[in-house]
């Protein structure tokens, strides 16, 4: 079993920043792409960013300038630098994992976390 935790949300004022981080745990043999999503209201889940194992990165468009991904492949976690906060930002913003398991057979999995909200708001 994998799990994917998310922390780091939560209330910020327009202009503001926050960092989210997302840890994986469980049986993982190693991590490929890990991405972060979010999910406003209304609206269909979308890409934030994604970073590979050898520290690639791309971004929405969007959002270039604003939000950096990283990684530490050494603590299978992922983080979420988001800068110049707007209410647009407001979203539910869920961590994504690619992660072969430690299993006798190479076996791989998409895993999700529970997701943390964000909210952008004076």
């Amino acid at each position: 079993q994998v799990q994917l935790v998310e922390s780091g949300g939560g209330l910020v004022q327009p202009g503001g920043s926050l960092r989210l981080s997302c840890a994986a745990s469980g049986s993982i043999f190693s991590i490929n792409t890990m991405a972060w999503y979010r999910q406003a209201p209304g609206k269909q889940r979308e890409l934030v960013a994604r970073i590979t194992s050898g520290g690639s990165t791309n971004y929405a468009d969007s959002l270039k300038g604003r939000f950096t991904i990283s990684r530490d492949n050494a603590k299978n976690t992922v983080y979420l630098q988001m800068n110049s906060l707007k209410p647009e930002d407001t979203a539910v913003y869920y961590c994504n994992a690619v992660i072969r398991l430690r299993v006798s057979v190479p076996t791989f999995g998409d895993y999700w976390g529970q997701g943390t909200q964000v909210t952008v708001s004076s």
